[in-house]
């Protein structure tokens, strides 16, 4: 025996029902999502102008679209230039730490890792991860973040290393020689 759902409609304030069955069908039948795959076939019958309304929607609904397809469209063919200016960005925001008491810094350490972790995604290299990983441990160090009075801090700050060793393991072996050295100072400092 199926259960009864009372919906009231806001505009004529009348009452209906519906089966919860049917109700959790249209909810199923709205939520389901499609897989990658699908949208790539979909996607190959588009014709260009469409491609590019869609682009501009998903770019319109959410910041981080935004931010992925500026990084792709603008950023992507020099990826040198695109970690000097994620560096650039790192350092402006640590510069910003002076003068904070301990919870603050923490919370502005939390901000700029995501921030970050968010360029890292963006890219998907692991030379990228690497450099910009070490990029954020060494700030830590230049700026005097007081690890020691704080085992939070002192826990980002591993995390960060342990990244920066899975991250190494991505690399080549001559690629990895050239990050040692620097690795080796973040861990021993």
């Amino acid at each position: 025996m199926p259960r009864h759902l009372v919906v009231i409609c806001s505009s004529s304030l009348m009452a209906k029902e519906f089966s919860t069955t049917y109700l959790a069908d249209i909810v199923h039948l709205s939520m389901k999502t499609a897989t990658v795959h699908e949208i790539k076939k979909e996607l190959a019958t588009l014709v260009p102008e469409q491609v590019q309304e869609l682009c501009l929607r998903l770019a319109k609904f959410k910041k981080d679209n935004k931010e992925l397809l500026t990084y792709l469209l603008f950023e992507a063919h020099d990826e040198q230039a695109y970690i000097l200016d994620a560096k650039r960005e790192t350092e402006e925001q640590f510069s910003a730490l002076s003068n904070l008491n301990v919870y603050y810094i923490k919370k502005s350490i939390r901000r700029i890792g995501r921030l970050v972790s968010k360029q890292i995604k963006y890219s998907g290299q692991p030379a990228t991860e690497l450099a910009l990983r070490i990029h954020f441990c060494q700030q830590m160090k230049v700026n005097a973040i007081p690890m020691d009075k704080s085992a939070v801090l002192a826990n980002m700050y591993q995390q960060q290393i342990n990244k920066i060793d899975k991250a190494l393991s991505k690399l080549e072996e001559d690629l990895q020689y050239d990050y040692q050295a620097e690795i080796e100072n973040l861990k021993h400092d």
